[in-house]
């Protein structure tokens, strides 16, 4: 939750920021300036017999007034996408050693035991995980009940279903979920630590161990 409120208040910094008078740039002037000769130079050169007129002359001025605009607006909110993006490598930093479940199969069974998830799209009656070898064969199944939608996290302590310690290494797991007798959608998630941060030009991405690289909204649950 500390990290939702550093970047509201970053955004909140910007957005007073953005309400300060902003200097006007050369390039902008430069802009001005052009205009403006252009116009005085129409006004000394307009036909004595037909002059320019108060609506035309309001349009011209209206046109500069909107195109200044724009371009500080777009300035404006190019400053605070630059913020923004600034201010979510930051919170993405603080995951750096965090264990998180990322959408996946594979679960790593240790001496500790092992880590998964799971998520569904609405609540299951029951939710049936089947953990299977290398070679696609159950060695045991995880039962939960009443389960509600969302990301849940769960710890296998790597018993076989004959009560036998499984032995340790990688193990993939399956979904099944059902409410009222339907099938409810499901997928499966699985663990990996945080191991660092790839800023990019459109958006920060982490480094989860071996898993790979993934968005910052492709984590499910930070653990």
């Amino acid at each position: 939750m500390s990290e939702v409120n550093a970047s509201d208040r970053t955004a909140a910094n910007v957005l007073a920021g953005l309400g300060r008078s902003t200097p006007v740039s050369k390039a902008e002037e430069s802009e001005q300036n052009r205009f403006l000769t252009l116009l005085t130079t129409q006004l000394r050169n307009q036909d004595p017999m037909n002059p320019l007129e108060n609506a035309e002359l309001t349009s011209q001025l209206a046109q500069m007034s909107t195109v200044e605009g724009i371009e500080r607006l777009n300035k404006m909110f190019q400053s605070l996408v630059d913020s923004q993006a600034a201010s979510d490598s930051l919170n993405a930093a603080n995951l750096i050693g965090h264990g998180v479940l990322v959408e996946g199969r594979s679960l790593g069974l240790t001496e500790a035991g092992a880590i998964g998830g799971f998520e569904l799209d609405g609540p299951a009656d029951k939710v049936v995980l089947t953990v299977r070898d290398a070679n696609g064969v159950p060695v045991t199944t995880l039962e939960f009940e009443d389960v509600e939608g969302g990301s849940h996290n769960y710890v296998w302590d790597g018993a076989a279903a004959d009560g036998s310690p499984a032995a340790q290494g990688m193990y993939t797991v399956t979904l099944e979920a059902v409410a009222n007798g339907e099938k409810v959608t499901g997928r499966t998630l699985e663990f990996g630590p945080v191991t660092g941060i790839i800023r990019g030009p459109q958006r920060t991405d982490v480094q989860v161990g071996a898993l790979g690289v993934f968005k910052t909204s492709d984590i499910k649950q930070i653990l």
